[in-house]
């Protein structure tokens, strides 16, 4: 069973600039933020961190593609494009080896159907390029007052071993993502590379 968002927006409890500082990112790269709802992740790259790349913002919900198309005209934003696709089915406006970072925030435990979630790392395998980074930020699996009931939630560990079936494996990590509670961080993020 897949977990909808319909387009909300993580921006009111999740910071970009911690986000995307935690890439890396060298400004030229060509950048997918998978899931984007509202966009405030890859408009917050395209300003500050990747002057000289590519963003794709693609999300499954119409709603907010319509939205970030129209602020994309309005703005004039270049290198920002905008796609409407489902990734269990494939993003087949992009080529193989194409991207050099994806990041997906707050958007995989919404895969927890094993073949939903194979075609979802296989269609990552093929869009990152021989050197290319497969970001994940999403849920610790504590109790908080928001985010997903915790049975659908990965630890960091479950995606090292799920990522590893597909030849990829995990070259960074840092659980002290996101909101602070008694209990730790909200949030962590995970980095994978191909083998």
């Amino acid at each position: 069973m897949e977990h909808k968002h319909h387009g909300k927006s993580s921006a009111g409890y999740l910071d970009s600039e911690e986000i995307l500082t935690e890439l890396n990112l060298r400004g030229n790269e060509t950048f997918m933020d998978l899931g984007c709802g509202d966009g405030y992740i890859s408009l917050k790259a395209i300003k500050n961190y990747l002057p000289d790349g590519t963003v794709y913002a693609v999300d499954v919900y119409d709603g907010a593609i319509e939205a970030l198309n129209a602020l994309k005209e309005e703005n004039n934003i270049e290198n920002l494009i905008v796609i409407e696709a489902d990734v269990t089915e494939g993003i087949s406006d992009l080529k193989d080896c194409s991207i050099d970072v994806v990041l997906m925030v707050n958007v995989f435990h919404g895969f927890h159907d094993i073949e939903a979630r194979n075609k979802v790392i296989k269609e990552l395998s093929r869009l990152i390029k021989d050197d290319g980074r497969i970001a994940i930020m999403d849920f610790r699996p504590i109790e908080w007052s928001f985010g997903p009931p915790n049975e659908i939630k990965y630890s960091p560990k479950e995606l090292e071993e799920i990522f590893s079936k597909h030849g990829l494996k995990k070259v960074h990590l840092n659980e002290n993502m996101g909101q602070k509670s008694s209990q730790g961080n909200s949030h962590y993020l995970i980095i994978f590379e191909k083998e």
